[in-house]
């Protein structure tokens, strides 16, 4: 089976190919003999006929860092007719441009393929659908007011705060046992973010990683362990985090036959789920999943395959 694949994304300019996925997938989809389109999700048009338009380029990659694409003159695609899977894979952060661009995608449903799932990307932000797995999760508390997280701290010592709409481990905080400026911290996130904040004990677990579970609709396809930096405790490869090859434990075994069933009846196709010192669920990463190439590279395994071979399934 033949593809035409309209990839939304950031510009392919800016990319890390050594380690991107989307790029991986692009390669993998390429090798397929599918026909690819790059396009940026600013160039949406519904039309009076509530049809879906994006200006998208031909686009062909190549594994050559500096000259890895090259893209054709633009053509004004249905994304309803003229392609058989739209990939939303623009990173977040997950804002209400995000959100309207679900919306939209989700008006072809029917007709094209979306993956993931624009309606199931909608509503599933990675810290927000996590909770529905609060068993598997530490003591996790969402709020804007100070008063609530000294309380939570009175009982649970040290915590780190994030956005609950950040992404790559940027603007995770950890706030010692006495509370340090969680004043002055909380003043800057309320004026910077309008929604809640994240607010879970620090656990020391991290020092030895923070373990990425890639699955393919809703199969375990791969992990990679992903340790901090120096004088770090984020250990995202995003802020200077190494990976290291890695199995699951027992705990994360049953975390991820718990959750596959749910992650492919919502069509989530591509799910990275992150697991704190063997069994601390923390996040469901569902809008732009990242991890494949390290994970293939430690365990000589072909996950842009998978994803692929679970697309065309379900086009098929």
């Amino acid at each position: 089976m033949s593809l035409r694949v309209a990839v939304q994304m950031d510009p392919l300019h800016s990319i890390n190919i050594a380690g991107d996925s989307t790029f991986a997938l692009m390669l993998s989809a390429q090798a397929r003999g599918y026909e690819l389109f790059h396009y940026d999700v600013e160039s949406l048009t519904l039309d009076e006929d509530d049809r879906l338009y994006a200006l998208a380029h031909p686009v062909r990659v190549q594994r050559v860092a500096g000259n890895h694409f090259e893209m054709g003159e633009p053509r004004r695609l249905d994304l309803g007719r003229d392609v058989d899977v739209v990939l939303m894979r623009q990173d977040p952060p997950f804002h209400m441009g995000y959100i309207t661009a679900t919306h939209l995608l989700e008006r072809i449903e029917g007709e094209t393929l979306v993956v993931n799932n624009p309606v199931s990307v909608r509503n599933a932000p990675e810290k927000v659908f996590v909770l529905d797995y609060r068993r598997f999760m530490p003591p996790t508390l969402v709020t804007r007011s100070v008063d609530e997280v000294r309380r939570f701290m009175a009982k649970h010592g040290a915590v780190v705060v994030k956005p609950i709409h950040g992404n790559g481990g940027k603007a995770i905080f950890r706030v010692p046992e006495g509370g340090d400026n969680l004043s002055a911290l909380f003043e800057v996130f309320n004026l910077t973010w309008p929604e809640p904040h994240m607010v879970q004990p620090f656990l020391p677990e991290v020092a030895e990683g923070d373990k990425r579970i890639v699955l393919v609709d809703g199969e375990v396809a791969g992990a990679i362990n992903r340790i901090p930096g120096e004088g770090e405790f984020r250990s995202n490869l995003a802020v200077g985090g190494s990976a290291a090859a890695t199995t699951l434990t027992e705990r994360e075994q049953e975390i991820c036959a718990a959750l596959g069933p749910q992650l492919k009846r919502l069509g989530l196709i591509f799910v990275g789920i992150d697991v704190i010192g063997g069994k601390w669920l923390t996040e469901i990463n569902v809008t732009s999943p990242t991890g494949i190439v390290a994970i293939d590279r430690f365990n000589g395994t072909d996950t842009a395959a998978m994803i692929w071979d679970a697309i065309a399934a379900r086009v098929g």
